[in-house]
């Protein structure tokens, strides 16, 4: 106790702001839990970042997309249908803060780890909760496992997002983590819940992700997909075998509603294609819109990250969302370049974000995942931690010079 007490003494403004940003990040399972941590966050880090602006000017190459983003969506709602609808999404400018306070307080390589790691345990905890519900009778199409979340789609989304993450630090085999039994037995777990998830979209994003990770890594092991999907459709339950083969099946009427949603979403940008129909307006509107053999009369999304975005905010919208991945995927590969080149050990770091990022926009194709609070406040999470890290490695240059 006395130790804790000493620790919690000499602790800073700074300190207190970078663990309250990391508990919104490590309880995504309850997202008002998070969003108490992340009013916390936001009320300390008012105390605790005082940069100057040289500091800030090192981010421009994501805080303008990020800039941009909030300038449409702000736009996008004094130009909808119904203005009064659309005004409360923008509490997505909060959100945003988890970009923008990541850049200054993942300030370490030793902090990036400390907020990756926490994440990938408490998704490891998080796929056991959903496994022990097929305990209990969840597992059916109708009645899939979802772990803490509420919906499914956010349990899937999120172990999808730690999933590659975790195997980024595997196959890099940077300091030992290939021998770590936690990582393995978190694997394990999170795979096994994505499966029995039976969300197509996770495991398709998944797929490319391993994929890519193949081809940057050890491309000889492509060839052992043959005989994994050998594996998978003798050893796999039914269920599931049935779920991987109506991916492709244009007659599934998921399938085909999802036909019907592009149909109904490219009317709506016809009609309004600059600032869009107006955010939380697809909702509204889609009986209006919807094709005719169109199996729901309503729908929450178009279940289409881009397609939602362009309906809702217009093509300015969706190139600022574009601008923003496009800039955190070019500098997440560019560092990963470096690192590997320079034997850095922070490597599987910017590996992880770069296939997550790349994952996350496969699974948004199938899914409007951008939507889902819980997982993009990990995107936001991920997308700073290149810039992050590399703010770190000048500012320790330059401090090397300086002694």
């Amino acid at each position: 106790m006395k130790r804790v007490a000493e620790v919690l003494r000499r602790s800073t403004p700074e300190w207190w702001a970078f663990s309250a940003y990391c508990l919104h990040l490590w309880t995504v399972f309850g997202i008002a839990l998070s969003n108490l941590f992340g009013g916390l966050l936001l009320l300390i880090a008012a105390f605790a970042l005082r940069r100057d602006r040289s500091e800030w000017n090192r981010f421009s190459p994501i805080l303008l997309p990020a800039a941009m983003y909030v300038m449409t969506l702000g736009a996008a709602i004094v130009l909808s249908r119904d203005p009064g609808t659309s005004l409360w999404e923008l509490r997505e400018i909060i959100a945003m803060a988890t970009l923008v306070l990541g850049l200054t307080l993942l300030d370490s390589e030793k902090r990036v780890r400390l907020a990756i790691n926490g994440f990938i345990v408490i998704a490891g905890f998080s796929a056991l909760w959903g496994l022990g519900q097929l305990l209990v009778g969840y597992g059916e199409i109708l009645h899939r496992i979802r772990g803490p979340f509420s919906h499914y789609m956010t349990f899937a989304g999120v172990l999808l997002l730690a999933d590659v993450v975790l195997i980024a630090q595997l196959v890099t085999r940077i300091r030992g983590a290939h021998r770590s039994a936690w990582r393995w037995t978190v694997l394990a777990l999170v795979n096994l819940a994505l499966v029995t998830s039976l969300t197509r979209s996770a495991w398709v994003a998944l797929v490319f992700a391993l994929t890519v990770l193949l081809l940057l890594r050890a491309p000889r092991w492509l060839l052992a997909y043959v005989p994994a999907a050998v594996l998978l459709f003798v050893l796999a339950p039914a269920p599931v075998v049935s779920r991987v083969l109506s991916t492709v099946d244009l007659q599934d009427p998921a399938n085909y509603d999802r036909l019907c949603m592009l149909d109904a979403g490219a009317h709506m940008i016809g009609q309004r294609p600059l600032f869009g129909q107006g955010p939380a307006m697809v909702r509204q509107i889609y009986p209006i819109y919807r094709h005719p053999t169109a199996p729901r009369q309503t729908v929450p999304h178009l279940h289409n990250t881009m397609l939602q975005l362009a309906a809702e905010r217009g093509l300015l919208g969706l190139a600022a969302y574009l601008w923003l991945m496009f800039a955190a995927l070019l500098r997440s590969f560019q560092r990963y370049r470096s690192e590997t080149a320079s034997d850095g050990a922070a490597a599987d770091l910017h590996l992880g974000v770069f296939v997550a990022l790349l994952a996350f926009n496969v699974a948004g194709f199938f899914e409007a995942n951008w939507m889902d609070s819980e997982v993009q406040r990990i995107v936001l999470f991920l997308m700073a931690v290149p810039f992050a890290l590399n703010g770190a490695r000048d500012r320790q240059q330059r401090e090397t010079a300086a002694g």
